[in-house]
């Protein structure tokens, strides 16, 4: 049996063949890390489950966009889901063929569609009826016939985060499904689109799979009607959502819902799929140096490094991210402490009340489970410059963002002339 992808050696926290404590001697923190053997093997289940059928893997960018992350996934043949423009750049960039890529999201504007168009992306997961008629109209000015696919919402619960569902009556996203049949017939009378599919998106950090077999049941009825009115789908597109074991729960295995879109892959189509914090969300780390300890009597305080601004996800989703001592020390018993950032929010808070090793002012510790919406939700808030990406594969590593400057954060700043500040004669 391999080992994890973070690990200890001589009681030194490595990740692959790499000490993380070299890393930090020479990049520095905080710092991201990634496992490039861990993003092939998670992509290689998800091939491996689907192997004897046409599909798809479209990685979601929004959860990783680093471009060497996204090269080496399109190396082992996956495509994309993006969101934007600077997404659909990005791939291009990456070396991601446009022939494999899903443009997703409420609120593509007009540029956006025209220039996902001319690129030849595989589709266009449409959202709204308007939005609809406006790919028609851009396809008709360009001249060129937009793939379409309808995003549907079915309306199903799902046990996680309120911010991470997205396919309840509720939520921003997809169409109805009691309007989706219209909306199939609307646009099959445009010479300027072409349908392609359904498509649905029911949420994240999905560890049951109860919600896909209702899924599947629903799209199942919505295909056949749609086949009773002329209207055969070639491409049915389930989205991503699942979960990984960030306290150590039991994550669905791909091939599991394999078998639970089976009656899907009957119909003749292209399954095309979406995962994103499956793919990268345990491949990393985010690593930290421990500035201060602080006790106020009533609380244990450890205050690192990294802040909110790096690592956004526990203030936002109140996530739990596994903190490990990047060096193993028995010097002293576990304590219970909050894990804290140096911005100045109560919120930026990456623990409560948490039994951890004890670590102390210099030592590094290491938030793992951070490969998926870290780096890619980080911001230059407090004025931070934001952290470097190191990839790992085997005993090699490379810098693959470097750390930004002082000078980075105000880059294309101008202030206008009268606010000039006039230098004093010497």
């Amino acid at each position: 049996m391999s080992s994890p992808v973070f690990h200890y050696r001589h009681k030194s926290l490595c990740v692959e063949d790499v000490f993380l404590s070299d890393l930090a001697q020479w990049v520095g923190t905080p710092f991201y890390v990634y496992s490039a053997g861990k993003i092939g093997s998670q992509y290689l289940q998800y091939e491996g489950a689907f192997r004897e059928v046409p599909h798809t893997i479209c990685f979601a960018m929004k959860s990783n966009e680093n471009l060497a992350v996204c090269r080496l996934l399109a190396s082992l043949g996956a495509g994309a889901d993006i969101v934007s423009l600077g997404e659909l750049y990005r791939a291009h960039q990456a070396g991601i063929p446009m022939s494999k890529i899903v443009f997703s999201g409420v609120g593509k504007t007009e540029e956006e569609i025209a220039a996902a168009l001319k690129a030849g992306i595989l589709m266009f997961n449409v959202e709204s009826s308007e939005e609809l008629d406006v790919i028609h109209a851009v396809a008709q000015r360009l001249r060129r016939v937009a793939p379409v696919s309808l995003r549907v919402n079915p309306n199903v619960s799902v046990d996680t985060h309120r911010h991470i569902t997205t396919g309840h009556a509720e939520n921003k996203f997809g169409i109805p499904l009691s309007q989706a049949e219209k909306l199939f017939m609307h646009a099959s009378r445009s010479s300027w689109l072409k349908i392609m599919g359904v498509q649905v998106h029911i949420g994240s950090q999905i560890l049951d799979l109860s919600p896909f077999r209702e899924t599947v049941r629903k799209l199942q009825g919505l295909i056949e009607r749609l086949e009773e009115k002329g209207i055969f789908l070639h491409v049915v597109d389930i989205g991503g959502g699942l979960g990984v074991p960030y306290q150590g729960q039991s994550p669905v295995h791909p091939s599991e819902l394999a078998r639970i879109v089976a009656p899907l892959m009957k119909k003749n189509v292209r399954l095309v799929f979406e995962p994103g914090r499956f793919l990268v969300a345990e491949s990393g780390a985010l690593v930290s140096k421990v500035l201060y300890r602080k006790e106020t009597g009533r609380k244990k305080f450890v205050i690192v490094d990294a802040g909110m601004n790096d690592l956004l996800r526990p203030a936002l989703y109140e996530a739990h991210h596994p903190i490990l001592p990047v060096h193993q020390s028995a010097a002293l018993p576990s304590e219970k402490a909050d894990v804290v950032g140096p911005v100045c929010e109560s919120g930026d808070t990456f623990a409560r009340s948490r039994l951890i090793p004890h670590v102390k002012r210099g030592d590094l510790v290491a938030f793992l489970m951070s490969g998926a919406y870290g780096f890619s939700m980080s911001s230059q808030y407090n004025a931070r410059p934001r952290a470097a990406e190191v990839l790992v594969k085997g005993h090699e590593w490379w810098v693959v963002r470097a750390r930004e400057t002082l000078r980075d954060l105000v880059r294309g700043e101008k202030v206008p002339p009268y606010l000039s500040v006039k230098k004093k004669g010497r």
